[in-house]
């Protein structure tokens, strides 16, 4: 996977479509991401413990990875991205301006 955590990224298609965030996760295995504030669910929790209040409290629920794309910091615009290796090591590049990514 292209994206890592703490990218920011657009989302491309889906009922949260144009918004961005933060990326707080990444699951390889299943290619999907979990975007901070986008694709909120809500989630009916019981108290576990005593004292400990139960409710319904919202959570960010994972996305398919190729639903996004990241956002270039330099130019602000979601794109693709690409590799190059500089001084024997691989760099992720913005495939519009050719800045690099972090």
């Amino acid at each position: 996977m292209r994206i890592k955590t703490g990218d920011t990224v657009k989302v491309l298609s889906g009922n949260d479509k144009g918004k961005t965030g933060e990326v707080l996760e990444i699951m390889p295995k299943t290619e999907k991401v979990i975007v901070k504030g986008v694709n909120i669910r809500k989630k009916h929790v019981k108290p576990r413990k005593q004292g400990e209040e139960g409710g319904i409290i919202s959570v960010e629920v994972a996305i398919p990875s190729s639903k996004v794309n990241v956002v270039c910091p330099k130019c602000g615009e979601a794109t693709k991205i690409g590799y190059k290796v500089e001084k024997d090591e691989k760099v992720r590049v913005c495939k519009k301006c050719g800045a690099k990514l972090k």
